[in-house]
């Protein structure tokens, strides 16, 4: 069965699945539009990217109209409180944190936080790579001894992360001693890291492979781990809704666990970041 076919299918389905929800017709959706390939704004001054794209697919398979805009990182949980908009589809990491003001649907991708660093800095080789550490497991030995490290090899080096970012929770519990820099979007994080204003970005990991296809790419590289977990966050991404939307949360977890399933999500994955980072379980 073709891809178009299925989601036919699939939509058809979700629609009933999800006819006991008490859905408005048309929601409005924030996301942050300066975090590529996730979302950005493209020339023409509309909005772009997997997430983008991903809003497209869920409001089609729960069956509402969206309407999708852009919002500044550092505000875009309040603005959801206070009524701004329906939901959030922005990268947004679950925390224990975060969890108690708002609430979180399914996963619909994993997202771990790791370093970016110049290939000619002598931070190029970091040690413990291609190795995943969980700061919410029960034995942290392996998790504590790299971050050991990696506090030795940042001594007088300057790090960056994005405001209000799970990133910027760990650099701030992990390595708040060193000399840490905040920007309003991660555009600005690697362009600082760049021009040398700056010596390791700490990002999730989903986000350097737009950097290495930029004009000036070919100078970054990922060094070291990856982590998640605790004030890293999850290591997912969720939508996001305000507390007591159950009908809207539910519809989006029923349609995230189908495109996470049917193959769905992972398409739109292979397009905006070249590999699948789908859930594939409930």
């Amino acid at each position: 069965m073709k891809w178009n076919a299925l989601m036919a299918v699939s939509a058809l389905t979700l629609a009933a699945n999800t006819s006991a929800f008490a859905l408005p017709k048309e929601i409005t959706i924030a996301t942050e539009g300066a975090y590529p390939p996730w979302n950005f704004v493209l020339p023409d001054g509309t909005l772009g990217g997997y997430e983008i794209e991903l809003a497209e697919v869920l409001c089609q398979r729960i069956g509402v109209k969206c309407k999708i805009i852009s919002q500044e990182w550092n505000g875009i949980i309040p603005g959801l409180r206070v009524g701004k908009y329906d939901a959030i589809i922005a990268s947004v990491g679950l925390t224990e944190q975060r969890a108690r003001v708002v609430d979180f649907s399914v996963p619909y991708s994993a997202s771990p936080n790791g370093f970016l660093v110049r290939k000619n800095d002598d931070l190029s080789d970091l040690g413990f790579e291609d190795l995943s550490f969980d700061l919410s497991a029960s034995d942290l030995d392996g998790a504590n001894q790299a971050i050991s490290k990696l506090e030795q090899d940042f001594q007088g080096k300057t790090l960056g992360a994005q405001t209000g970012s799970t990133a910027s929770s760990f650099i701030d519990q992990y390595f708040k001693n060193l000399d840490v820099r905040l920007y309003p979007t991660f555009e600005q994080l690697s362009l600082e890291l760049n021009a040398g204003r700056i010596d390791v970005a700490v990002a999730s990991v989903t986000t350097f492979k737009d950097v290495f296809e930029s004009k000036d790419g070919a100078n970054l590289k990922m060094s070291g781990p990856v982590f998640k977990g605790g004030v890293a966050g999850s290591g997912t991404a969720h939508v996001v809704v305000r507390k007591g939307k159950n009908d809207l949360k539910e519809a989006f977890n029923s349609a995230i666990v189908e495109i996470n399933q049917d193959g769905t999500n992972a398409e739109l994955m292979k397009k905006w970041f070249g590999v699948d980072i789908s859930i594939k379980s409930s």
